[in-house]
């Protein structure tokens, strides 16, 4: 998405009042996926110029409550926002740099949300991460070339 008139529709979905700040913290996620706070607030500011950390965090809050951004931590990591919502997707994480990419469920439509044991849960949402290491970090980790 690239058109401000696409955020605009977004947010007024969403029954969210349509502002500067919002739709310059909605486009800075869509453009820049997993991004964290600090990143996003640096990305606002360059459309907007001065903005507060605290609208940013708002907004944030505001964007992930009605559904239009996901919110995700990975152990050891500040929270990091995404575009893609809503088709229970998950992640692989790299060790070395922290990278992180999208994965889809690793065979048919949603496996992991058939646990084997519910206890009596109605499961819509499984958090899956992948860890490793990145193409990059891979290539240039001597333990790792010497197990191959």
């Amino acid at each position: 998405m690239s058109n401000a008139s696409d955020y605009e529709g977004m947010l007024r979905a969403a029954s969210l009042r349509v502002t500067r700040p919002r739709l310059a913290v909605l486009q800075a996620v869509h453009s820049h996926q997993h991004a964290d706070t600090e990143s996003i607030i640096r990305v606002v500011r360059e459309d907007l110029g001065e903005v507060s950390h605290q609208a940013v965090y708002d907004v944030l809050r505001a964007l992930h409550s009605s559904g239009l951004v996901r919110r995700i931590q990975p152990t050891g990591s500040v929270a990091r926002y995404e575009a893609r919502v809503g088709d229970n997707h998950h992640h692989v994480v790299c060790r070395s740099c922290g990278a992180i990419a999208d994965v889809d469920c690793a065979v048919g439509s949603a496996p992991c949300l058939t646990a084997s044991d519910d206890n009596g849960f109605v499961i819509d949402e499984a958090e899956v991460v992948y860890w490793g290491r990145c193409p990059d970090c891979s290539s240039t980790d001597p333990e790792r070339m010497s197990r191959v």
